[in-house]
């Protein structure tokens, strides 16, 4: 069974996304990445990604993740806090921790083509 099917299959990559979406834009220190953009069209590119990267049989065919953040000037903060969203998202739709730890692997080496802001240097 892959973690897709385990999930509960479209239904529920449907709502994980709108409930991930509604915490990414209630977040102030997020919002501002969404402003311009077409939020349908996102949304139906995420549960895309979602659904081929958790297992099941929808094709992703939007832009890699390297071209589809680039010169959004995301920083790890960013990132850490949509992962952070994210995992509160399917916690509150009651996935189990180890299916979240599960997607979190298939997810978090994507950070390399996503955080493209210069790291901050610390204050010496």
């Amino acid at each position: 069974m892959t973690v897709y099917d385990a999930i509960g299959g479209a239904p529920s990559v449907q709502a994980a996304v709108d409930d991930f979406y509604a915490r990414l834009l209630g977040d102030p220190a997020l919002t501002h990445f969404f402003a311009e953009v077409d939020l349908s069209k996102l949304k139906a590119h995420q549960r895309a990604f979602l659904a081929a990267a958790l297992g099941g049989s929808e094709i992703y065919q939007g832009r890699d993740m390297a071209a589809a953040h680039a010169g959004l000037a995301i920083a790890d903060a960013d990132f850490d806090a949509v992962v952070a969203h994210l995992v509160d998202t399917l916690a509150g739709l009651g996935v189990p921790q180890e299916l979240i730890g599960e997607i979190g692997g298939k997810l978090l080496p994507l950070r390399a083509q996503i955080v493209t802001a210069p790291a901050e240097q610390p204050v010496v």
